[in-house]
């Protein structure tokens, strides 16, 4: 750890932590401390003021407005945000379909939307999974016939996250059935204000508006709207399905959930007196505690061995560590908070119990739930691994 924790990382964490102390509005740092869904709102606020330090997509070449950090610097920005409370942006534009747009799209597509991604004005959403069609993606139905210089969909998606935000979806479509499952699709960027474009909720176990299923009904999108070429999206697809997992790997939220949790214990009392003194629990802490490190040193090793990206077996060998550890870290939280982590608050309701934390403990514990299942589940992440890794 030390020999990445140099002197020049120490003076970048502290610039990102004054940053965040000085510039992330109080309602905001409060909200995302009760540990519900982020709102549109905070999401769009937060990323315009990282988008005016130029540090809403650090991840992005510096000629699409992204910085020339170091992989580890922007690991070591992500924690800082995390570890000061601040909204993570919506994922859709900046981490998934905007490195698509610039690496595949034409430059009219990069004019067109980049800007709204990295001010964080325009949302989006990802059209992958269909019933019927999740983890095996490639079985996907939702059709798109060209006529003339336009396309017209048909089709269902299923688990939309944020679709009831979003202004556009990048959407996966069967232009050709004719040959292997993954040769006919292409990539399509849809407006979800197009006639025959419908969102409907899918409220979850948590009681949250957070996934949705969509419809296409005879939807025109204009042909310019393709990604690349036509029957090559399973490319862009695998493209975009690697940076998710990358990004899935959970440290800065598992680092926020352990310091939530540490704090907790400091604060509350138990039926024999301090939980601080509870030597069980104390027990559990550290070896999640340990459990993180190896996780942070791990992620760290990938980065610095691999100066663009990590590969695909390593993105989804850290996704699965990082997805269990985020459903470890809701459980005790959960078990400390005990019988006050019980009722299920809605976002913007006051608990009656003095911890911030209580109020989203319950829903944070359901919803993760799903961590080992979206992106791709653990059971498809272990058969990369296996094929892409091992060669086996």
């Amino acid at each position: 750890m030390d020999a990445i924790d140099t002197p020049r990382i120490q003076a970048f964490r502290r610039e990102v932590r004054d940053f965040v102390a000085g510039q992330l509005p109080e309602a905001i740092k409060q909200r995302t401390r009760q540990g519900f869904h982020v709102s549109k709102e905070d999401m769009r606020d937060w990323t315009a003021i990282l988008h005016r330090q130029g540090w809403s997509a650090p991840h992005w070449p510096t000629a699409y407005g992204g910085t020339d950090w170091s992989p580890l610097q922007r690991m070591v920005f992500d924690i800082e945000l995390a570890l000061g409370w601040a909204p993570a942006p919506s994922p859709f534009g900046l981490h998934l379909i905007g490195p698509v747009i610039y690496t595949f799209g034409t430059e009219q597509q990069k004019q067109r939307y980049l800007p709204g991604i990295l001010d964080g004005s325009q949302f989006w959403c990802q059209g992958y999974s269909e019933p019927n069609a999740g983890s095996d993606l490639a079985s996907l139905r939702t059709s798109a016939r060209r006529h003339g210089d336009r396309y017209i969909v048909n089709g269902q998606k299923i688990w939309t996250s944020q679709a009831q935000y979003a202004d556009m979806i990048f959407c996966l479509v069967r232009t050709d059935g004719s040959g292997s499952k993954q040769s006919g699709i292409s990539m399509l960027l849809i407006d979800m204000n197009t006639p025959g474009v419908t969102v409907r909720p899918i409220i979850t176990q948590d009681m949250s508006h957070y996934v949705n299923e969509v419809f296409f009904e005879d939807v025109e999108v204009p042909a310019d709207n393709l990604i690349g070429e036509e029957n090559a999206g399973w490319r862009y697809a695998k493209f975009l399905l690697e940076n998710e997992r990358t990004a899935s790997a959970y440290l800065p939220q598992a680092k926020q959930d352990m310091n939530r949790l540490r704090e907790m214990i400091g604060a509350l009392e138990g039926e024999h007196g301090p939980l601080s003194e509870d030597p069980v629990l104390d027990s559990q802490c550290a070896e999640l505690e340990l459990e993180l490190a190896a996780h942070e040193m791990t992620i760290y090793r990938i980065l610095t061995d691999n100066a663009r990206s990590p590969s695909a077996a390593a993105a989804s060998m850290i996704k699965i560590r990082g997805a269990r550890l985020q459903q470890r870290l809701s459980s005790l939280w959960n078990e400390v908070l005990g019988v006050h982590a019980l009722p299920l608050f809605t976002p913007g309701a006051d608990s009656s119990y003095g911890e911030p934390g209580a109020a989203g403990a319950m829903s944070q514990f359901l919803i993760r739930r799903a961590v080992s299942i979206y992106g791709g589940t653990n059971e498809i992440q272990h058969s990369i691994i296996a094929k892409r890794g091992l060669h086996l």
